[in-house]
């Protein structure tokens, strides 16, 4: 199992009616939680922002936190140069991360009893640490890790390697949390992102592997997924067998997780492999990672009626 190292605008007269109508109704159709009117488009801190007017070169406007196109330009120039074009077509992506440390930061000092005291850093880590200090794991669930990531391990024993899995396991519990809370902050701040730019970033955001094919009237199976220091993917079978199986209901996409670093992060893909799948209209229906058989894959894919 391997960490991805982290870190998207008469008759004449009817016509001319119907144009302005329909004019209206896509710029209402703007408005509202970026969740549900672009699905898939937001995983983290704007996934419940709400679509808004905003002035012009403003691009998120949230209590006390104000972000605009500097900003976003700002970040991306500040990553390796040869991700950046990448990151150019998911901006929505750029601002997203860039808004969730700006927002988390705004809560932990309002939690703080003494915020003047500690560096930003350290607001931060004391918000986090209290969000996920009651997180805790079982011995069933460290040997249940095990199993399903068993040929990582090469062969060692349990015994040998439970001390390890241990602490990883529980930070993987840990960031879970963390991110659902990063998830919901629209539900509990009141966050404004433009509506034209989200439009048209939604339309950028779709120029990847996945977004090509998922919601096209097919289910899609997704493995994000990658060579082990112990050899071949072993993932790879699984997917040949499935391909062979299901030749036209279902589309199947195999990610090498460190050349889609971008595309995994907006999916919350932290470890691999992970198996996504997602239903007809392109919606996440099931998550899992570690090592999943063909027929365990089947048997999910049959309770959502793929056969």
């Amino acid at each position: 199992m391997r960490k991805i190292i982290s870190i998207i605008f008469v008759c004449a007269t009817a016509f001319l009616t119907a144009g302005v109508a329909g004019a209206e109704q896509n710029v209402s159709n703007q408005f509202g939680i970026i969740g549900e009117i672009y699905p898939n488009l937001a995983s983290g801190a704007l996934t419940f922002a709400k679509t808004g007017q905003l002035p012009e070169g403003v691009l998120l406007k949230a209590e006390n936190v104000e972000m605009k196109f500097e900003d976003v330009n700002k970040a991306i120039e500040s990553q390796p140069v040869q991700i950046r074009e990448e990151l150019r077509k998911n901006a929505f992506f750029v601002l997203e991360q860039e808004a969730a440390g700006r927002l988390l930061l705004q809560s932990a000092k309002k939690a703080a009893e003494n915020p003047g005291n500690k560096t930003d850093e350290q607001l931060l880590n004391d918000y986090m640490n209290r969000l996920t200090e009651k997180a805790t794991i079982t011995d069933q669930e460290i040997q249940t890790f095990y199993k399903e990531n068993e040929s990582v391990f090469c062969g060692t024993p349990l015994e040998k390697v439970k001390n390890q899995i241990g602490p990883y396991v529980l930070d993987e519990k840990k960031q879970r949390l963390v991110v659902e809370h990063v998830r919901t902050l629209g539900k509990r701040i009141d966050i404004i992102v433009s509506a034209p730019w989200v439009k048209e970033q939604a339309v950028s955001a779709k120029n990847n592997p996945l977004d090509k094919i998922r919601g096209n009237g097919r289910t899609t199976l997704a493995i994000f997924s990658a060579a082990s220091c112990c050899g071949p993917d072993k993932m790879l079978p699984v997917l040949n067998a499935l391909k062979s199986q299901y030749t036209e209901n279902l589309n199947i996409l195999y990610l090498e997780a460190k050349k889609e670093q971008i595309l995994a992060a907006r999916h919350n893909v932290y470890s691999i492999p992970t198996q996504l799948i997602f239903d007809k209209t392109g919606k996440e229906t099931f998550r899992h990672t570690g090592f999943l058989s063909k027929d365990e894959i089947a048997k999910k894919l049959a309770e959502m009626g793929v056969k």
